[in-house]
């Protein structure tokens, strides 16, 4: 560290009152361009400008490149010992006063002392948002141990990072002090804090795990936990290593962030997903949510990552485990269906969005610049990222380093997790070389290292084609037989062209089942070759009554008499393992998709074929369809599948189509009373196939159609039976998702009303069908209201069927139900339920109160999850799009979301990510097209554009002076608290000069500049990019190389009292702009002389004229703002 080197800390929402440094106090700058991204005097609205703004105030405190919102000057006097080795020790007096984020508060309405009403605090925050809550180094690959001390109510526990050393009281017996201490070296952004009156329950199996509830939960809690143990020995038994922390903190909590978030030692967890004995659906998704957590323990936590571009090995590896987990719970079965469900999640996004890059990397050309130009924000910095992007982005990482697991063997793949956790557990352990703990973060080109030098094998291609660039791979399939050859010729075409997809050549797996076997076929896809020959084995045998053996070994009996005589094929797959990230559409007869469906024994084949029936309503897709849902054998979700498909196929063959509804008689069969075939027999869900199966089965048969395109009348009756005489006093196990799903059912009845012209709607002239829906429905709300479900699921389910009946024109279309629902208290499922109805509604009427009522929503709501879910469910089903005209689309609302992501969501790196993408959808990239055209506006751009590429133009010649009327006043800009050479003032502006080693801007802090008084707003953070400018450049002088901070944009809280005690109080903000352009014009001056890695481009001139027009990012320090913007 040279000498004048400020520390630069990440903090954000803090009041700091002091800093010391050694016992000296020492002067600070507080600053967070993030809470205001482009200043609000701006009129620009468009979106490009926002997100090259926004990525360069991220960029701008970003800890990962060495900057922070907290710049310190360490005193002079540390560095007058002459000793290297200097420790400092830096104190900070900090107050953070009603968060907006990083820390949440539940604090339920009702009576009684805050224990009694079970308010509690827990730190959340989206990637590393630590700063939010204490002065940090908030980076992944900033590694330190931890000592933590928290003071709470003496009803309160207090649960952190690490080992619980002593609890102390206070003398009154009021408060107590929780110590932790955490050996492991951890970065700050995996701290956390929960505090709450919790109960405490130590893990029966293993005493070093423990949980916390809220009052009352601990039975649920005490389920719930029950088999957390199995998870923690299956990932030591794979892994071959300990379970790193000393200790396993769960803590639930209500109005969570996400369902799990996981820091050092501890996951918190949202409380929903505390679940009793009697509950079966959430029973698998809580346990996927302990293994999620458990497996970030190991690669997440323990192991952090160098830089955001090794973000994907860590979710890549946690991912991964976490599926090999799933295959042992779960079964074969449930692995790849979750496999081919990520896939084609993933792959649909990637052909929507143009794209998912998990290895950026930047610098170096132009192009590589921005990596992603199909996207609308940019993936430099987690923060700026869509959320939805995010979640493919994990999604793809763990499916790649599958891809590498079928290059490598899974064996190999398990040795390179051991190896980097063996080595960072050593790292780990030594206390005083802090250089070894650089082995505890893994980058990709360590992984990849590691992955040559374990398995000896070369993955470069791999890594290049999936990971180093975005985009998947498009193939279609078809085929011909060669009879006179008897050679199968097969045609596989790609689409490279379209957006998101990318052209593949390599191995491609072939699976082909003849009538002697099922045969693997590698062909390899060339830059040009479409056609590929196959050999065939069997000369078509279909006289030798012999078994046909399958993939698995098995040998079956068929009925060969559907398929093509002179062929010996049954079915052909392509890439049957998903070992490319692709999307296949494969042409084949019907008869191959309904034995393929039928005798195939892989869960995505007989998935796949369902699919493929919908598009042969024949009787022998009939028949294939309802022979699986017979079948005890197959995967309960591949039945579950053949209902709905069968429904489809039912209504395209409605004329011809012959006996009872379809699955009718076979759900009376299954699940009816013999003796009289209307009424279900008394609930047992012992046997959860027949329980998924009895759920499923009536929502699909409510989608059936008669011929006047209604629900067939015995269809509705049937299902109103069902509810009727649905009896659950035997049953061990809750009926609550049971009930929803015939709700559910209902919902799917209802058919559009017809409406005779002038008529009135009343409840009175309601048809028959629909009057006895409602009545169900209204009756199942209330009892809702007496006896509430778990997780109010026949809530739920009665709002969605509410808004149907509404859209389906039966009741009159009215959002004030769904409005009182939607209010905070409700439970969080009723309340997403009840919003997603009100925004449909707002789409549907056009009705901007309602768009008003949801934005105020997300502005003010206490829970953070509820406003993430409004603005991204307008995201999914828009108010309007930037295609069509709407009367909602106008400049109030333009101004509003414009503000809402500039300004209002500065808390919540999430929801300004919303925001951007609202934005984006409602009006696209560039500017909104309700806008009058800018008369001034867009001249003072040009002249601002011109003044920074020209850096010489004086602003005196600009339009910056000219209406400087009304009471101007001199501002003298004192240096604050600094003790630099300020006496060697340089004379008049660019006279002579400067020498190396002198301290630029003095000449400015010498004049006076004549400034607007309305100009300056105290409180907003607006502006004062000259004053932060001046004071960085104090605090550095030209002789360091290298870290130039990139110009901040200001500070909310008044800057601190040690730093102002001279200032006039309007010097605090000082927005002059004069000031700002012979900054410009000195560091042109300064640049030659020194090597000074400005992050000011000027040499780029002609690359910022290519760019767009108003590229110059407030935040990246190239904009100069002109009071006269605001005139």
């Amino acid at each position: 560290m040279s000498t004048d080197t400020p520390l630069y800390l990440t903090g954000k929402q803090c009041r700091i009152y002091r800093v010391r440094v050694n016992d000296l106090e020492a002067p600070f700058i507080y600053n967070d361009p993030t809470l205001e991204v482009c200043h609000h005097e701006s009129k620009q609205r468009n979106l490009n400008y926002f997100s090259s703004a926004y990525t360069a105030a991220v960029s701008a405190v970003d800890p990962d490149a060495g900057h922070g919102e907290l710049v310190i000057k360490v005193p002079s006097e540390l560095w007058k010992q002459g000793d290297e080795m200097n420790v400092l020790k830096v104190y900070i007096e900090f107050s953070l006063d009603q968060p907006k984020g990083g820390l949440h508060f539940v604090v339920p309405d009702v009576e009684g002392s805050m224990a009694e009403r079970g308010a509690h605090v827990f730190s959340f925050g989206y990637q590393n948002s630590t700063r939010f809550w204490f002065p940090c180094v908030d980076s992944y690959s900033e590694l330190c141990t931890w000592k933590l001390e928290f003071t709470v109510d003496a009803s309160m526990v207090a649960v952190s990072c690490g080992d619980l050393v002593e609890t102390v009281y206070t003398h009154d017996m009021r408060k107590k002090t929780f110590h932790y201490v955490l050996p492991i070296p951890t970065a700050a952004s995996n701290i956390s804090l929960s505090v709450g009156p919790f109960e405490i329950l130590v893990d029966p199996y293993m005493h070093e795990v423990t949980h916390f509830c809220l009052p009352q939960l601990l039975p649920l809690l005490k389920h719930s936990m029950s088999y957390l143990h199995e998870i923690f020995e299956f990932y030591e038994e794979i892994l071959t290593c300990r379970y790193p922390y000393s200790c396993f903190k769960t803590v639930f909590v209500d109005e969570a962030y996400v369902q799990v978030s996981s820091y050092a030692s501890m996951s918190i967890f949202s409380t929903n997903l505390l679940h009793s004995a009697m509950i079966i659906d959430q029973t698998p998704l809580t346990r996927q949510c302990l293994a999620q957590a458990l497996a970030q323990q190991f690669f997440g936590c323990f192991i952090s990552r160098m830089s955001w571009a090794d973000e994907w090995v860590l979710k890549g590896i946690s991912g991964y485990i976490y599926g090999l987990y799933l295959k042992k719970t779960f079964g074969v079965n449930q692995y790849r269906h979750w496999i081919k469900e990520e896939l084609d999640k993933m792959v649909e996004y990637e052909l929507k969005m143009g794209g998912v890059l998990l290895h950026p990397t930047f610098g170096g050309g132009k192009d590589k610049d921005n990596p992603t130009p199909h996207l609308h924000f940019s993936i430099k910095h987690p923060h700026t990222l869509s959320w939805k992007y995010y979640k493919m982005f994990q999604c793809k990482a763990h499916l790649v380093m599958r891809l590498i697991e079928n290059r490598i063997s899974m064996e190999f793949m398990l040795q390179v997790f051991n190896k980097l956790l063996s080595l960072a557990s050593t790292a780990s352990s030594q206390k005083y070389q802090s250089h070894m703990w650089s082995q505890m973060l893994v980058s990709t080109h360590s992984f990849l290292k590691s992955i040559s030098n374990v398995s000896g094998k070369d993955i470069g291609p791999l890594i290049k084609q999936w990971v180093d660039q975005s985009a998947v791979v498009k193939f279609f399939g078809s085929f011909a037989f060669n009879r006179k050859r008897n050679v199968l010729e097969l045609e596989i075409r790609q689409d490279y062209t379209s957006s998101g997809t990318q052209k593949y050549v390599g191995p491609i797996k072939v699976t082909v089942q003849e009538l002697d076997g099922s045969f693997n076929h590698t062909l390899q896809i060339e830059e040009n070759s479409l056609k590929h020959d196959i050999p065939c084995h069997s000369k078509s045998r279909r006289n030798k009554k012999k078994k046909i053996p399958l993939m698995n070994g098995e040998e079956v009996d068929m009925d060969l008499s559907a398929m093509d005589a002179d062929s010996p094929l049954l079915w052909i797959r392509i890439d049957p393992d998903m070992s490319i990230l692709r999307k296949v559409e494969f042409e084949q007869a019907d008869f191959m998709w309904q034995y393929q469906l039928r005798y195939e024994r892989d869960v995505v084949a007989q998935e796949e074929s369902i699919l493929a029936l919908e598009k042969f309503p024949t009787p022998a897709s009939r028949l294939a369809l309802t022979d699986i849902l017979e079948q005890d054998q197959c995967f309960y979700k591949v039945r579950q599948g053949a209902c709905f498909c069968l429904a489809k196929i039912a209504n395209s063959m409605m004329s011809t189509w012959t006996g009872p509804p379809a699955m009718k008689s076979l759900f009376t069969r299954m699940f009816c009373c013999k003796s009289c075939p209307n009424i279900v027999k008394t609930n047992t869900f012992i046997s959860f196939q027949s329980y998924f199966l009895q759920k499923t089965m009536p929502v699909a048969m409510a989608q059936l159609r008669d011929i006047q395109n209604l629900c067939p009348k015995d269809v509705l009756n049937f299902i109103l039976d069902l509810i009727k005489y649905n009896d659950n006093r035997k049953n061990k196990f809750s009926d609550n998702y049971y009930r929803a799903e015939l709700i559910d059912a209902l919902t799917n009845s209802l058919t559009p009303a017809i409406s005779i012209s002038n008529e009135v709607r009343t409840v009175d002239n309601l048809n028959g069908d629909v009057r006895l829906i409602l009545e169900e429905i209204t009756r199942s709300l209330n009892m809702e209201k007496l006896l509430p479900s778990y997780r109010n699921t026949i809530t739920v389910s009665c709002l969605r069927a509410i808004r149907m009946l509404q859209k389906n024109g039966h009741i009159p279309s009215d959002p004030s139900l769904f409005k009182s629902y939607a209010e905070y208290g409700h439970f969080v499922d009723v309340r997403v339920a009840a919003l997603e109805a009100v925004v449909d509604y707002t789409r549907v009427d056009r009705s901007s109160v309602e768009l008003q009522w949801l934005l105020n929503m997300v502005q003010n709501d206490p829970a953070h999850y509820i406003r993430h879910k409004i603005l991204s469910m307008l995201g999914k089903n828009p108010p309007f799009t930037k295609a069509a005209e709407s009367p909602l689309c106008n400049e109030a609302l333009v101004d509003q979301l414009w503000k809402l992501m500039n300004s209002g969501t500065s808390h919540d790196w999430r929801l300004r990510c919303d925001a951007v993408n609202l934005y984006y959808t409602l009006f696209g990239l560039t500017r909104p097209s309700c806008l009058p055209l800018p008369e001034l506006g867009l001249v003072l751009n040009l002249k601002e554009k011109k003044a920074v590429l020209n850096p010489t133009i004086k602003p005196e010649q600009g339009p910056d002076t000219t209406e400087m009327t009304g009471n101007t006043m001199g501002v003298h800009i004192p240096v604050m608290g600094f003790t630099s050479s300020l006496d060697s003032v340089v004379g008049p502006l660019g006279s002579s000069p400067p020498e190396p080693g002198q301290v630029l801007q003095e000449e400015d802090t010498s004049k006076k500049f004549k400034i607007r008084e309305d100009e300056i707003d105290m409180e907003s953070p607006h502006d004062s990019q000259a004053f932060i400018h001046h004071h960085l450049n104090i605090l550095e002088r030209p002789s360091t190389p290298g870290q130039h901070p990139a110009v901040l944009s200001l500070p909310v809280t008044p800057l601190p009292s040690s730093f102002s005690k001279e200032s006039t109080s309007s010097s605090k903000h000082s927005g002059d702009h004069h000031h700002h352009h012979h900054h410009h014009e000195h560091k042109k001056k300064k640049k030659k002389k020194h090597k000074h890695k400005h992050k000011h481009k000027h040499e780029s001139k002609d690359k910022e004229r290519d760019s767009h027009a108003f590229s110059n990012s407030p935040a990246s320090g190239r904009s100069v703002r002109s009071p006269s913007m605001s005139d």
